[in-house]
């Protein structure tokens, strides 16, 4: 079931990114260049304050990432997960993904104002990383997942 879940994160993102492009804008894009906001280098996080408030498109594309995970893990199990967001205005809080009554995710985030990833790479690694717990987790607690 994990072989499928390499690949699955960034098609997942991808699929999530043009769904939200209701009128066609982003149809002649590349995905990386849909996922470009996700990138991070080291200089780009260099100029961001170390305290500072997360923007409006900042926590919509931390909501995606999530919601990546979310829908990879219910392809993979075949259980409904759902994200849900708590964040202060100051950027931190936590993001936990819920299927049944199982919590399949769980991740305090602070500096939100900060996330990213140096490369596309890191970004599927962190995607199939919560991805596979959230699987194993399912795989560890079938009945509580099910309720």
């Amino acid at each position: 079931m994990l072989d499928t879940i390499e690949a699955g994160f960034i098609k997942e993102l991808v699929k999530l990114w043009r769904a939200q492009d209701s009128h066609g804008t982003w149809d002649r894009k590349a995905d990386g260049e849909l996922l470009a906001p996700y990138i991070l280098d080291k200089e780009a996080r260099r100029a961001l304050p170390i305290i500072g408030d997360p923007d409006p498109e900042t926590i919509w594309r931390l909501e995606l990432f999530f919601n990546a995970v979310a829908l990879g893990i219910e392809r993979a199990t075949g259980v409904m997960v759902t994200p849900m967001l708590k964040m202060s205005h100051e950027g931190f809080g936590r993001m936990v993904l819920i299927g049944g009554r199982l919590i399949v995710v769980n991740k305090q985030l602070r500096d939100v104002h900060r996330f990213g990833f140096e490369n596309l790479g890191k970004l599927a690694a962190e995607g199939n990383k919560y991805m596979r717990a959230g699987i194993e987790m399912i795989g560890k607690f079938p009945d509580v997942a099910n309720c």
